[in-house]
């Protein structure tokens, strides 16, 4: 059993427990969730949750829509279960542990979205820690098989939402580009004055659509000590509009 401890989301409207040591959720997961959009009813798949930081403000936020979420380690997605049931959300948002290769081959998903694993180069990561290591190499579950199977299950021209390293963009391009179109890229900046180090892309199955570059998010002010307005609005629950 991995020792936990407790945190909150979106200025408290969130509880999560997630572990001591190994990979922990921070503001990629927020700002993903933020950026997702869905009409009622609808039914909105995630791929790779984690102990459920995305899975659990997104399904906060969108108070209409359904949520499954599928996960590969057991204790991850226990952990995603208990921290579903104690926000109260596990009416409508469930969590499967298993591997997103073996998933129906039937579209079911209106969208996807994920937070897939950030470094393809083990010498790249530092960190010893063996959970951090698995959540952050993306060897074992390449991003083009990622984007295979969101474009296996999503019906009609649903979308599907990334967030990434901003330099992973020309992958995740090139990923996307057989299935999907009408992209959207939304640049995640730390300061006016610094390149994006993230990315969200949003794109489209089967869209035809213009690619369109975003204006920023920048997420703090130009001293670096405190965050801008949007990026507090969007850690208190607000959403992050791409358009």
């Amino acid at each position: 059993m991995r020792e936990t401890n407790t945190n909150t989301l979106l200025g408290g409207q969130v509880l999560m427990h997630q572990p001591v040591k190994g990979y922990r959720a921070g503001m990629d997961a927020v700002m993903l969730a933020a950026s997702l959009s869905a009409r009622s009813g609808e039914h909105v798949v995630e791929f790779g949750c984690g102990p459920g930081a995305a899975l659990l403000c997104a399904a906060k936020r969108l108070s209409d829509v359904r949520f499954t979420a599928w996960e590969v380690e057991e204790w991850a997605a226990e952990l995603a279960r208990r921290n579903l049931a104690e926000n109260g959300l596990a009416d409508r948002a469930e969590v499967h542990c298993g591997d997103i290769a073996d998933l129906p081959a039937e579209p079911f998903a209106s969208q996807v979205f994920f937070n897939p694993p950030f470094f393809d180069d083990p010498d790249a990561l530092r960190h010893p820690d063996p959970e951090k290591q698995r959540a952050w190499l993306s060897g074992e579950t390449p991003l083009p098989l990622w984007v295979k199977m969101a474009a296996r299950i999503i019906k009609g021209q649903g979308f599907l939402t990334i967030i990434h390293r901003a330099d992973a963009l020309p992958a995740i391009l090139s990923a996307t580009e057989r299935a999907f179109g009408s992209v959207l890229i939304k640049p995640i900046q730390p300061r006016p004055d610094r390149p994006a180090k993230r990315v969200i892309v949003r794109v489209r199955r089967g869209g035809r659509s213009p690619a369109a570059l975003l204006p920023p998010l920048v997420l703090h002010d130009a001293t670096d000590r405190q965050y801008s307005e949007e990026a507090q609005a969007i850690m208190a629950g607000a959403p992050l509009v791409l358009d």
